[in-house]
C-alpha cells in the first residue's frame, strides 16, 4: 500500500512499466467531466471505474484483494476517505472463493489498519493489499485506476 499526493506521483512509475501512463492519464483527464462507469483509457491495460457513493461504516466494508490489477485510487471529490487495510498473507476469512473473470476475492477478517485518503492524494494497492475502500461519512466521487500487471 502506498499513500502520497499526486504532485508526486512519478515516484512510483519505476513500480510497474505501466503505472507512468496512468499517473499521466490521471494527470490530464478532467474526472469531474465523465459519466460514473467503467472507462478504458488504454484497453483493459489502463481502465477507470468513475464512482460516486456513499461510504460506508467500517462494519460494512469489505477487505478485497485482486491478482491481476494494481488500483490507483483517486479521490475526486468529497472531505475524505478511509480505508481499512491488511497483508494479503494474513487474510483467513474469505467470504467466497476468488473470482478470477472480476478479479477479486473478499474477506470478512477485521483490517490490521486504517488509513485516510483525502482530496489531492492517491493510494496504490498491490496484489499484496488487502483494502477495505469506501469507510466513513458523506458521499464521495472517487476514480479507480486499473492497471494490467
Amino acid at each position: 500500500m502506498i499513500l502520497d499526493t499526486l504532485d508526486h506521483s512519478a515516484r512510483y512509475a519505476s513500480l510497474h512499466p505501466r503505472l507512468a501512463r496512468a499517473f499521466e492519464l490521471i494527470a490530464s483527464t478532467d474526472w469531474t467531466a465523465l459519466e460514473p462507469g467503467i472507462h478504458e483509457l488504454e484497453g483493459r491495460d489502463i481502465f477507470v471505474n468513475v464512482m460516486e457513493r456513499e461510504l460506508k461504516l467500517k462494519a460494512d466494508a469489505k477487505l478485497e484483494i485482486h491478482d491481476a490489477y494494481i488500483d490507483i485510487q483517486v479521490l475526486v471529490r468529497g472531505e475524505r476517505e478511509a480505508f481499512g487495510w491488511s497483508p494479503r498473507a494474513v487474510l483467513r476469512e474469505p467470504i467466497a472463493p476468488f473470482d478470477a473473470e472480476a478479479d477479486i476475492q473478499l474477506f470478512d477478517d477485521e483490517p490490521q489498519t486504517y488509513y485516510t485518503l483525502l482530496p489531492g492524494q492517491f493510494t496504490i494497492l498491490l496484489p499484496e493489499d488487502g483494502h477495505a475502500p469506501m469507510v466513513g461519512e458523506g458521499a464521495v466521487r472517487k476514480i479507480i485506476v486499473k492497471v494490467r500487471i
